[in-house]
């Protein structure tokens, strides 16, 4: 075995290790509700939106004032409506010119996936226009929109003769994703530059002043970097020390050779009143730097890390200086399969960047802190009136601009909040690629909650709760949402609290759906409570959408706990016990169904024997076997008739779901009972049949009573008439499904 592979199997031993040690590694958290597309289109207000040969919904840009969401798409720019994406939709084709296409084609594109143009941008420039930005078949290129500002009659035109080059602005290759905000008329965007998709840069275009850029092909500035998201966040009232501030990840240039590539996290900053420098670093920024983002979980054998930044989304707080990011990672490990999100503060980004530099020295040219004289003004501070005297970076002394050339990357990492994810998932079949937040009030507080989007076309409702001191949280997941009928990836999420509504793309299609679906919790007051939904309550009758201002005693809400006892003690709205008679062949067996609304619920199974007053807990022993959806009961006896109760146990808090009344019949009385209710169904092999077994169910209040009917395959027999076909019930030949087999116990069983 050579070194490279006993160094990959180690390797791969340790991740297994911290793999079982991660905190529910072994399996992933389930959410406590579970919408297929079928349950949210037909019941929980899900919209679609889809053009006719068009892919690829990239660009979402939702306009609260306007009421439009815009959309990019191959080929199209689209204009929706906020309150409903299936209607009054406007679309503009946008493709690229003939001879941009066949150019591509003979650089040895796809004409029909690669040639066309993908917009890739949006964002809103004026009162009257957007602008947007696309590849062009490969020529980048932008372009402003009209979208006019009359609500009642949406404007989408574009105007050819007022195109824009669109280098440093789009990428070119579709495959590729662009990072970029507009503040007033500048243009800050990350982006490759070339048509190889080598020469990487972060851009500043548009606008009066002269572009800038990074410096091209040093790898201590930009290591081949996926650029992922771009925002503007304010320091202070003097718009001189404004940054922005770029996240992205790419190949870690401080890591030992002997470890190969190994991708890291960033956040890089620039000041937006950066000019480049006088004689070095002209047309340049001079004030870039860049720390490492670290998201990962402590282990005793080492942190697992989650390097692969997928998304990252700005949470304004009430202190509109240091807002709230949260990101998703996913790990590039061959290992396991795992994400994770992590919450970080402005004041530690901010924190990192004011630490030391790391430096390169010594014989084995190891990364350290730097120790030396650092120049003044510090490099990466803005020149203000607030940090010092220089009004320009054309005026910073040579030595600082030097020193910010040679030394762009901090020494100290930014960890997340807490120390830890805020909420992971291992081994869940699934990837984070999106992740947008809302902060909602509560009776109990203000609380985050998080969507987040996967590459198999489910959103997940994802709650931050308060757990211990301040600041630690974790992270309950509430709902799964199949928003995607093909489980096309989550491409782009925006998020509108104001119409509390969550727009998503994929390849395929855009999607809408409420922020909240509360009478999905279910009908009780301890389900409505137990669900720790911060949008919904319960208001005395029903489980509701949750308002601040309502009366105090009209809303019951605990989103800290979900504890119903005392908030539900004395409420009467529990819906009426269903209660069923089953009827079993000695012998036989049969199934008690009971499957309760929350998939983080367990079942419990109590017994009380006809004629007795107690009831015991049903014993788990090889004849009564536990499953997903209830109770399989094999080798019925004349004792296992009775009274039979499912209570669903979630936090503590038991519920009664059903009560199945068992009756075990011999096969005389089966026989007997077979032939006063429907003869169709009696099988023509009297001598086997009543080996098997069959059950009765009588619904709740009353009605004709149904024969269902249950047994193992025997010999071949004639095939049954049609009459007997269509009197068959459609659940007897549905497969049982499997559970996990308790120890034996000691009782009738």
């Amino acid at each position: 075995m050579g070194r490279a592979e006993a160094a990959a199997m180690i390797l791969g031993l340790a991740l297994a290790l911290l793999w079982t040690a991660l905190p529910g590694g072994a399996a992933p958290s389930p959410p406590r509700l579970r919408l297929s597309f079928q349950e949210l289109q037909a019941q929980h207000g899900l919209r679609t939106f889809r053009l006719a040969r068009t892919c690829c919904y990239e660009a979402l840009l939702v306009d609260e004032e306007r009421g439009r969401l815009f959309v990019g798409a191959e080929n199209h720019v689209a204009s929706l409506s906020l309150d409903n994406i299936s209607k009054r939709a406007k679309k503009l084709a946008w493709p690229a010119p003939v001879e941009w296409r066949e150019e591509c084609n003979w650089a040895g594109k796809d004409i029909g996936t690669e040639c066309m143009n993908f917009v890739k941008l949006l964002h809103s420039y004026n009162r009257t226009h957007l602008l947007a930005c696309g590849t062009g078949a490969f020529h980048p290129t932008c372009a402003f929109v009209e979208v006019g500002h009359r609500l009642e009659d949406p404007v989408l035109r574009l105007d050819p003769r007022r195109l824009e080059d669109g280098k440093g602005k789009s990428p070119y290759d579709p495959r590729h994703r662009a990072a970029s905000v507009l503040v007033g008329e500048e243009l800050y965007s990350g982006v490759a530059a070339d048509l190889m998709g080598r020469d990487f840069t972060i851009f500043r275009s548009l606008g009066r002043r002269p572009s800038l850029r990074t410096e091209p092909h040093d790898s201590r500035w930009l290591n081949e970097p996926k650029f992922i998201k771009v925002f503007w966040i304010p320091e202070s009232e003097n718009p001189d020390d404004d940054k922005i501030y770029f996240f992205f990840r790419e190949s870690a240039v401080e890591t030992a050779p002997a470890l190969g590539r190994l991708s890291v996290s960033r956040v890089g900053q620039i000041c937006r009143n950066d000019v480049g420098g006088q004689r070095s670093l002209v047309n340049k920024w001079t004030t870039f730097l860049k720390a490492r983002l670290v998201c990962s979980v402590p282990g005793v054998e080492g942190d697992t890390h989650f390097d692969q930044l997928q998304d990252v989304f700005l949470l304004s707080s009430r202190d509109r200086w240091t807002p709230l990011l949260y990101a998703v990672f996913s790990t590039s490990s061959g290992v396991f399969q795992g994400s994770a999100v992590c919450v970080y503060s402005m004041s530690d980004v901010r924190r990192a960047f004011l630490g030391p530099f790391a430096h390169k020295e010594g014989p084995m040219h190891q990364w350290v802190a730097y120790q030396g004289r650092v120049p003044y003004p510090r490099p990466g501070m803005c020149p203000s009136r607030t940090f010092g005297t220089f009004s320009s970076t054309k005026d910073f002394p040579d030595d600082v601009i030097q020193f910010a050339r040679n030394h762009p990357l901090m020494y100290n990492p930014i960890l997340p909040v807490g120390g830890r994810p805020l909420f992971l998932q291992v081994g869940a079949g699934y990837t984070f690629t999106q992740v947008v937040a809302d902060r909602v009030a509560a009776a109990d507080g203000h609380y985050d909650v998080l969507f987040i989007g996967t590459d198999a076309g489910t959103v997940l409702k994802v709650i931050s709760v308060p757990k211990g001191g301040r600041p630690n949280a974790e992270g309950l997941l509430l709902e799964e949402l199949h928003v995607f009928e093909d489980s096309a990836a989550v491409t782009s999420m925006q998020i509108s609290s104001k119409r509390h509504q969550l727009y998503v793309a994929s390849r395929s299609a855009v999607a809408q759906i409420p922020l909240y679906r509360c009478a999905a919790h279910g009908r009780a007051c301890s389900e409505c409570c137990l669900a720790r939904d911060p949008y919904c309550a319960w208001d005395g009758a029903t489980c509701t959408r949750f308002q601040p201002s309502a009366k105090r005693r009209f809303r019951r809400q605990d989103i800290k706990n979900g504890d119903p006892r005392t908030l539900c003690s004395g409420d009467s709205s529990q819906p009426a016990l269903l209660e069923r008679k089953v009827f079993g062949v000695e012998g036989g067996s049969t199934f008690l169904e009971c499957e309760p609304r929350s998939l983080q619920a367990h079942v419990e199974w109590t017994f009380q024997r006809a004629g007795e007053g107690t009831s015991t807990p049903v014993p788990a022993v090889e004849r009564a076997e536990r499953t997903a959806r209830g109770l399989l009961l094999r080798g019925l006896q004349r004792g296992d008739s009775g009274a039979y109760l499912c209570a669903a146990v979630e936090q503590g808090f038991s519920q009664p779901l059903r009560r199945l009344v068992l009756h075990v019949l011999s096969a005389a009385q089966a026989e007997r009972l077979a032939r006063t209710e429907d003869a169709s169904l009696v099988p023509p092999s009297p001598k086997l049949w009543y080996r098997d077994f069959l059950q009765l169910v009588e619904p709740g209040g009353g009605g004709a009573s149904s024969l269902r009917m249950c047994r193992p395959q025997p010999a071949p027999r004639p095939a049954p008439s049609e009459s007997q076909r269509k009197g068959r019930n459609r659940r007897t030949n549905a497969p049982e499904p499997r559970a996990e087999r308790g120890p034996r116990s000691a009782a009738h069983w």
